[in-house]
């Protein structure tokens, strides 16, 4: 079985790309499906929300189930994730993520379709949510008991402003309705969504690694069902069988839905593996690009429906400073991470196992192994910053009992099977 090699940091950044250039095109494609709603149906923000998770069910299902079709010795699925290697059925460990991260999934997508109908250009829409990226950061350093360095701060506020310039309505103003949507509801239910799928994309399942694609047919089926439940609450409370016009509406424009389920089926994949290798906020940092991406889209969306475009070059320049600054912004934030390799002897008489559990309890640490040799145990750490990661670290270790002494050594260069 053959496995093209690739550098970890350059592949990180490929499937973060990628998702963002096909999240892109499918924001584009989601204007037109939604307006094409809006055409037959009141409430198409919802209803159009719900077809794409019922129909993207059915296509994810679809192509699980291709893409689980042995192949030369390996699924087919293997050569969009190494790790796949059929459709499974969900295990109890992974329950109460995917609940977390379905609820967070489905509160997202329906506050960004109400967000499309305020503001129906993608690349006016979509900076808006780069902002998650300071919810990202602020989940991390409170689950990591540390506070963010000088350097993380400046990259998120560079980041979090040029976004905001980079949003500004082709009317030179920035709508707060919309604004208020996605701080309040989108964005919390994709920081859901984002720490809860890379948990499950860290998670191991029967001693190996999880796989993209089965975290994306659970998620999408998670999803669907917090979706029902949401239709049928606000049914009752409109009066009106939201459930069933969902349903008809999804059979009615099942093919345009299901073009956008399968440019999101594609963009998750890539956005869930590329969870696994960084941090949810450099993730998110890199998927910022969706802005820069979305320029385009722009332009060959208004060859199809009226888009106004800005008439001053003052409004030109204050959004492309926006698209300049994010851009900075990711490049500084992502490179301040560190990996690295920490080498430990176990005093004598002490046990193996026990050292194993209490190096386990660091933050920051991704695996612990026992080996023989010179060295008794093997931990890899991820950290934001080589100095302050570095000290915290060492600091802890110097505190456990049992350990005669360690070395580290920061990762340079890292390669992963594509």
């Amino acid at each position: 079985m053959m496995f093209l090699k690739i550098r970890k940091r350059y592949l990180f950044y490929a499937l973060a790309l990628t998702s963002s250039a096909i999240a892109s095109i499918s924001a584009g494609v989601d204007v037109i499906a939604i307006r094409k709603y809006g055409e037959v149906y009141e409430e198409a923000p919802l209803l159009y929300g719900f077809s794409v998770f019922l129909v993207g069910f059915i296509i994810t299902l679809l192509f699980c189930l291709i893409f689980s079709i042995p192949y030369k010795g390996r699924s087919l699925g293997s050569f969009l994730d190494p790790a796949f290697k059929h459709l499974r059925f969900v295990r109890k460990e992974e329950i109460a993520y995917h609940l977390l991260a379905g609820f967070g999934n489905a509160i997202t997508t329906t506050g960004y379709f109400f967000v499309l109908t305020v503001m129906p250009d993608p690349s006016t829409v979509l900076p808006f949510y780069q902002t998650v990226i300071l919810y990202l950061l602020l989940v991390e350093v409170i689950a990591e008991k540390n506070a963010p360095t000088l350097v993380e701060i400046q990259s998120s506020a560079i980041v979090t402003f040029g976004a905001i310039l980079g949003s500004l309505s082709f009317k030179g103003e920035i709508d707060l309705s919309a604004l208020a949507i996605v701080f309040l509801v989108v964005n919390p239910g994709w920081v859901l969504l984002s720490i809860y799928q890379r948990k499950l994309k860290l998670l191991k399942i029967r001693g190996e690694p999880n796989d993209s694609l089965n975290i994306r047919f659970w998620n999408i089926l998670f999803s669907l069902a917090f979706m029902i439940i949401i239709m049928l609450i606000l049914g009752q409370f409109f009066k009106k069988p939201l459930l069933t016009i969902g349903t008809e509406s999804s059979i009615n424009f099942f093919w345009l839905v299901s073009v956008i389920a399968t440019l999101a089926f594609f963009s998750y994949i890539f956005h869930i593996r590329a969870l696994g290798i960084g941090k949810a906020s450099v993730t998110q940092a890199v998927k910022a690009t969706t802005i820069v991406f979305a320029i385009p889209v722009t332009f060959i969306l208004s060859m199809f429906i009226p888009i106004p475009f800005p008439t001053t070059p003052t409004l030109w320049l204050i959004r492309s400073i926006g698209f300049i600054l994010v851009i900075l912004g990711i490049i500084s934030f992502a490179i301040t991470q560190v990996r690295a390799y920490i080498f430990i002897r176990a005093a004598p008489g002490v046990r193996v196992a026990k050292l194993i559990e209490e190096i386990w309890k660091i933050k920051g640490v991704d695996s612990v192994s026992a080996v023989s040799g010179t060295y008794d145990v093997i931990a890899r750490v991820t950290t934001r910053t080589l100095l302050k990661g570095y000290e915290r670290i060492v600091k802890r270790l110097e505190s456990i009992h049992g350990i005669k002494e360690f070395r580290w050594n920061s990762i340079l260069k890292e390669w992963e099977n594509v």
